[in-house]
């Protein structure tokens, strides 16, 4: 029963910490508004979740590996998969003349859309939480 309810938080708690970083990205944007050559980047959510959770295309996520080091003078090298989430660069409706490809128009409504998404992950885990809470009082 503890693990179910382990798996269930783990859900949430990466949910909850990949929009967080979405919103450190869009906050970063916004910021860089003014700054000449600043290419705007987002985070495709949805696929950072899949990878997050380990369900890229059906395959599991490859723990990371670390080498058995035989001597003293082996190089120590390690292998990481590919992180939660990838920022990629988002393509300008209007690029501007110093190059900045930050509208703010755009990232405004990222910004609060992801917010309001961000608010409703946590109403609905304190939810599950009080539901759990109810049911161990009866």
């Amino acid at each position: 029963m503890i693990d179910g309810l382990s798996k269930d938080f783990d859900f949430y708690q990466k949910a909850l910490a990949l929009r967080q970083q979405r919103q450190d990205v869009l906050a970063s944007n916004i910021a860089n508004a003014d700054t000449p050559n600043y290419k705007a980047r987002d985070v495709d959510f949805s696929a950072a979740l899949r990878t997050a959770v380990g369900q890229t295309g059906g395959l599991p996520r490859l723990p990371d590996t670390s080498l058995t080091l035989t001597s003293a003078r082996h190089i120590p090298a390690q292998a990481h998969s590919v992180g939660a989430t990838q920022e990629l660069y988002r393509t300008p409706l209007q690029p501007s003349l110093d190059g900045n490809t930050v509208d703010m128009d755009v990232e405004r409504v990222q910004f609060a859309d992801n917010t309001m998404r961000y608010q409703t992950d946590l109403q609905v885990l304190n939810q599950r939480i009080k539901t759990m809470l109810a049911a161990l009082q009866q």
